[in-house]
């Protein structure tokens, strides 16, 4: 099989991989291709379809800078409305045909002669100048290691591989989890289970903290001044993205200044449920803030229900047709369920991709991982890997606001790397050890006094040494700040051009777009729609 040559090969088409793919087009690098394993663009929010999907950050925000959506139904949008979004942006912006569905990159390897990196795929094998990995930290659904889950008869999945031919109409049902998904997913299913005369238990390890959810559905006369209004929706924008940024000091500096947000979530409770006992097992036991808050109105009332058991007792094992849990002093009880479902989280410290890239020494990214935890420099490139970019790389991650502000810093910063190249004819950028050494140390440093750290839980945002590698510490807007320009100082380039593969029809404009681009100065003026 021939290797397909391309300047830039991207990883994923979720929000991270698409926003890469329209910002090269418009800096006039055409020659890229986009690979994602599933059947079409969305990442995520293409593959989580369970009940009640819907985001917990403003739509307003969540969404591209550059493509603003007026016909938002509602403040807190679900699912099905953001997938259709990122199809239309998908679709509007005239990438699609260098997009290749149903293809996941098996290995992607550094060939030091050529100077790229020869990806495999289950499709075929590119060799790419650029390698821009956007896979998304919520992609590879993570399985509870629990004895003898493999050896249940019924039906068992997961919350992001939905199983939508799965009636559970009258069904005893089981729920493991009680993260994000999760109490979008009870709601759903106890009032159906109520309605047909079915029963649903839910496993919690954790007690989250839940504060209201002040959902906003806005009215025609709203969709249509932000559609023909001037600056409106851009001004509602911006307010909820400082908004936003009013929680950072709660997180980073003094979680005490969570307080209100603490008074919220326990006022939640004495408003979702009546049983004393069914509160203290909810409340949770450490700094608000210290896992990620959530945000619900009818989580605490489905426990609450007649039809709805809660169960903090560890799990023990799972038979073929049942869980049995051991409770404190030693008692075990079985409950009997015919749908197991299991909302558990993602490989997000373990970054699978990783497994599958190795660099210009000969190991992996996995293998540099696995000495001091998943790291880059600026979150975006990694030493030994030279041309590498992360979209939502290590310590990118927010509590706060949306995901969608930094990919469109870290794509501001990627496309400046290669404009540098392109005027410069560098044939490769790699960050020095010693940049991407000061970075991390300071950004552990900063670290220390986050709620993250002193709160007092276990959560998803650590590794198994106890390292925060998923979150960023500090503002969103100093992240945009330190990614506004390519930093060649802080990289070992090396200056001879690679071969060239015989130029397009476009090279000549694209060369001239770089060149005129790469030269302009970056504004030094943050503006949140840009």
């Amino acid at each position: 099989m021939t290797t397909q040559l391309v300047d830039h090969l991207i990883v994923g088409a979720g929000f991270g991989g698409l926003c890469a793919a329209i910002k090269l087009d418009e800096d006039g690098e055409k020659d890229f291709i986009v690979v994602e394993k599933g059947s079409d663009v969305g990442g995520t929010w293409r593959d989580n379809t369970y009940p009640g999907a819907a985001c917990d950050v403003p739509s307003q925000l969540y969404s591209y800078s550059f493509a603003p959506n007026p016909d938002w139904s509602m403040s807190f949008s679900p699912q099905p409305e953001i997938q259709a979004y990122i199809k239309r942006v998908a679709q509007e912006s005239g990438v699609l045909d260098r997009f290749v569905f149903d293809t996941a990159v098996t290995a992607a390897t550094w060939d030091q002669a050529q100077q790229r990196w020869v990806v495999e795929t289950s499709n075929g094998t590119y060799a790419a100048r650029t390698l821009i990995a956007g896979p998304g930290p919520l992609s590879e659904p993570r399985l509870p290691e629990i004895e003898g889950i493999e050896d249940f008869q019924g039906e068992v999945f997961h919350s992001a591989r939905w199983n939508h031919d799965v009636d559970l109409a009258g069904k005893r049902v089981a729920v493991i989890g009680t993260g994000a998904s999760a109490i979008q997913i009870v709601p759903e299913i106890q009032k159906t289970l109520a309605e047909t005369g079915g029963h649903l238990d839910v496993y919690q390890r954790t007690a989250p903290w839940i504060i209201p959810r002040n959902e906003h559905r806005y009215s025609g006369l709203e969709k249509f001044a932000f559609r023909h209004v001037p600056g409106l929706q851009r001004a509602a924008r911006t307010a909820i993205y400082w908004g936003r940024e009013l929680y950072v000091p709660a997180f980073t500096w003094q979680p005490k200044l969570a307080a209100p947000a603490k008074a919220m979530a326990l006022a939640n409770i004495r408003k979702g449920i009546k049983d004393p006992e069914l509160r203290r097992k909810v409340t949770p036991d450490y700094e608000i803030g210290c896992k990620r808050i959530l945000i619900s109105n009818r989580y605490y009332p489905a426990l609450d229900a007649d039809n709805c058991d809660l169960i903090t007792d560890r799990i023990s094992k799972v038979t073929g047709s049942s869980i049995v849990t051991q409770a404190a002093d030693g008692t075990s009880t079985e409950r009997e369920i015919d749908v197991l479902i299991v909302a558990t989280g993602f490989y997000t410290t373990d970054i699978p991709i990783a497994h599958n890239i190795t660099g210009r020494t000969g190991r992996t990214m996995a293998d540099r991982f696995a000495e001091a935890g998943a790291a880059a420099y600026k979150g975006t490139t990694v030493p030994e890997f030279p041309n590498f970019f992360f979209v939502i790389g290590p310590n990118t991650g927010l509590g706060h606001s949306s995901m969608v502000f930094i990919i469109e810093s870290q794509v501001q910063y990627i496309r400046d790397a290669i404009r540098t190249m392109r005027v410069n004819e560098f044939a490769t950028v790699e960050p020095t050890e010693q940049a991407f050494t000061a970075w991390n140390a300071d950004l552990q440093r900063r670290m220390e006094p986050t709620v993250w750290s002193s709160g007092g839980c276990a959560s998803w945002y650590l590794d198994e040494q106890g390292r925060n590698t998923t979150l960023w510490p500090r503002t969103t807007f100093m992240f945009r700040h330190l990614l506004h320009s390519f930093d060649v100082d802080k990289y070992v380039v090396a200056a001879a051009a690679p071969v060239r593969k015989p130029a397009r029809k476009t090279a000549k404009k694209a060369t001239k777009t770089a060149t005129k681009t790469a030269t302009q100065t970056a504004p030094e003026k943050m503006d949140v729609n840009a």
